[in-house]
């Protein structure tokens, strides 16, 4: 059974037609990757895997139910800005969530239980790479140093489905390098399913097994927001080729320059 199904799926806001005639079905493990022009709807679709947006219309199942329609500890996210509380140590932002999560109304664990959340956060800390700056602050740490807490943070109440919102977007090469390896090593050590938006064609497609490319197929140039974008690609990475690269490269940057 697909881990997500999206069966023709349309998202609008009043007049304006986002997202139509959606059809995709993910299965568990998988590693999509999300391109397309600025505008096409990529960002909108997380957030509607998140459980920030609604559709329209359309079928969207998560497991085989409809998705919940609020974020859930199954689905983790990753935006490029960082969401990491700056008052607390990098400890205690990786136990925040498990905290809240077994203490609803305090938010606070004690004793044993406070201890145990302690070492599974330790625990995440060092998969990540981070064990050596549990009591640092935010402001203390670099970005691709933010970024691995903000995956800590999101992997630490074991989702199965991480959302990745260009999040090596506003790192410097180097150290995007870095990080790619890093979550392709947690995606493989924690047997998730990812599903990963990005303005960088090469990056999605030396990341994922799966390219998924958004784009209007109709357009009226008297009324833009008429038409929707829908899924114009859909291919395994194994099998994308440097020219079908090229091909769906230059496709996004002629709609950019289009829409501009």
């Amino acid at each position: 059974m697909s881990l997500i199904s999206v069966k023709n799926l349309y998202k609008e806001y009043g007049d304006n037609v986002v997202l139509e005639k959606l059809n995709l079905e993910i299965k568990e493990g998988e590693f999509c990757t999300l391109v397309g022009p600025s505008g096409c709807g990529k960002s909108t679709f997380l957030k509607m895997l998140l459980g920030q947006e609604t559709p329209t219309r359309g079928t969207f199942l998560f497991e085989g139910k409809p998705f919940p329609k609020e974020p859930s500890v199954e689905r983790g996210i990753v935006f490029q800005r960082y969401s990491v509380f700056s008052h607390l140590n990098v400890l205690e932002n990786v136990m925040l969530g498990i905290e809240l999560e077994k203490s609803r109304f305090f938010g606070k664990l004690f004793g044993a239980k406070r201890k145990e959340a302690k070492k599974i956060a330790m625990d995440m800390l060092e998969s990540v790479g981070l064990e050596n700056s549990a009591y640092k602050f935010p402001s203390e740490l670099s970005g691709g140093m933010q970024q691995r807490l903000s995956i800590a943070q999101s992997l630490v109440k074991k989702p199965k489905l991480l959302l990745l919102d260009e999040p090596f977007g506003a790192l410097d090469p180097g150290i995007s390098a870095d990080m790619h390896t890093l979550i392709q090593e947690l995606w493989k050590k924690n047997n998730l399913t990812l599903v990963m938006v990005t303005h960088d064609l090469h990056e999605g497609f030396h990341l994922g097994t799966r390219l998924l490319v958004f784009d209007k197929i109709r357009h009226d140039p008297h009324a833009p927001d008429r038409f929707g974008a829908t899924i114009t690609y859909d291919i395994p990475i194994s099998d994308t080729s440097e020219t079908t690269l090229n091909k769906i490269d230059k496709s996004i940057k002629k709609r950019e320059k289009n829409d501009n």
